[in-house]
């Protein structure tokens, strides 16, 4: 028996990844190191999140091919289909987590 995909809580820091996802070419990969860099998360966060949101088949994650001299093959990932419908989903039906209001501003 298999177990069902992990739920996905959208957190900030889930959102900033998946941010980065929708920012970028939906054909061109993200790596862990460049979403680390462009997010400013460390790996300690990025690297869990990356797991479940592959295991919940919101990414898709596969191995650079070639072996480059100068450093580690590194693991590549694309947001799918389902992930972007369902990130978009959750995004529609979400509240901002503030609001500017102008009567308060001066108070």
């Amino acid at each position: 028996m298999t177990d069902p995909p992990p739920k996905i809580r959208l957190t900030t820091t889930t959102r900033l990844v998946l941010d980065l996802f929708m920012a970028v070419d939906p054909e061109e990969p993200l790596w862990g190191y460049r979403i680390t860099e462009e997010s400013g998360l460390g790996p300690g966060t990025v690297y869990p999140l990356l797991e479940r949101l592959e295991k919940a088949g919101w990414i898709t994650g596969s191995w650079e091919t070639g072996v480059p001299e100068d450093r580690p093959r590194r693991r590549l990932y694309v947001l799918s289909g389902t992930g972007r419908q369902e990130y978009a989903a959750l995004r529609r039906g979400r509240t901002p987590l503030w609001s500017w209001n102008p009567r308060r501003a001066g108070q």
